[in-house]
């Protein structure tokens, strides 16, 4: 495939893993905030895309992404508005509620980026590769092959595997489908940090990100929860041009709808994420 790779090398020492910031500058403050008490570089930040989505500020999230120097692939969302392109490019079902709503949030996103911030999504790779504690990983949005595909924990590991082989990893670290999980099977890993710019469909207003850790010499990963104003964010989307329903679910923690959701994780709404 010819995809745009930016291929760090090694990299050692704690590590920041996150994805779909959504414009949610309130959540992205708090998550800067925790890497710099972790004493985490922004070269050690990595974002699996969706810098820009659902929530109210999409052009001061893109400008703090970029005054924090951590790194990102693009998603779905950034693709599509560098390209300016008529929709967010999600894959959701034509005619379904996820579809009608990104008809409200994706023009106002696209209103808001100043040239700067479209400038800026022009630069950020498709993927990112590195080694850390002698596993080869590599970052992408969706899948390595679809941006848009939606993987999860359920998701058949026939469907995971060739990402591995055409990758050459021992290690994908994926984003896109909005809920934090980990599938293992014999060396191979796939690891889903979450999303902060959206709660997990579990019913607390909490967001996730994970944290690789190659102190033992060893690939360590814990996934941790994010408490940020979230009453602020939802708030500022209560501005008529947004969806409604995504404003009260930064409050709920349940999402309107688990349209995209295979049956497993649709029975798990409003219960605790299992890891």
């Amino acid at each position: 495939m010819d995809q745009k790779i930016a291929d760090l090398g090694k990299i050692s020492g704690k590590t920041l893993l996150f994805g779909g910031v959504y414009s949610n500058l309130q959540a992205l403050e708090a998550l800067k905030q925790i890497a710099e008490k972790e004493n985490i570089s922004p070269e050690n930040c990595f974002c699996t895309g969706d810098i820009v989505g659902y929530c109210a500020q999409p052009e001061e999230t893109v400008q703090l992404f970029k005054l924090w120097g951590a790194k990102s692939i693009v998603g779905n969302v950034e693709i599509q508005l560098r390209e300016n392109a008529e929709d967010c490019g999600c894959d959701f079902r034509e005619g379904s509620r996820c579809d009608g709503f990104s008809q409200l949030w994706y023009p106002y996103a696209q209103s808001k980026l100043s040239e700067n911030s479209l400038d800026f999504l022009k630069t950020l790779p498709n993927n990112i590769r590195f080694e850390y504690a002698k596993q080869k990983v590599t970052v992408v949005h969706g899948s390595y092959f679809n941006v848009s595909e939606f993987i999860f924990k359920s998701t058949d590991w026939a469907i995971k595997q060739p990402n591995f082989e055409a990758t050459n990893s021992d290690v994908i670290v994926a984003g896109h489908c909005g809920l934090p999980f980990y599938h293992q099977e014999k060396e191979q890993l796939w690891l889903n940090p979450g999303v902060i710019g959206m709660p997990a469909n579990n019913g607390t207003p909490s967001v996730w990100y994970a944290i690789l850790d190659d102190s033992k010499e060893n690939f360590n990963f814990t996934h941790y929860t994010l408490d940020y104003n979230y009453k602020l964010t939802s708030k500022l989307m209560q501005n008529g041009l947004l969806p409604e329903e995504y404003s009260r679910t930064i409050i709920t923690g349940i999402w309107d709808n688990t349209e995209i959701l295979p049956p497993l994780e649709t029975g798990l709404q409003g219960f605790g994420i299992q890891l």
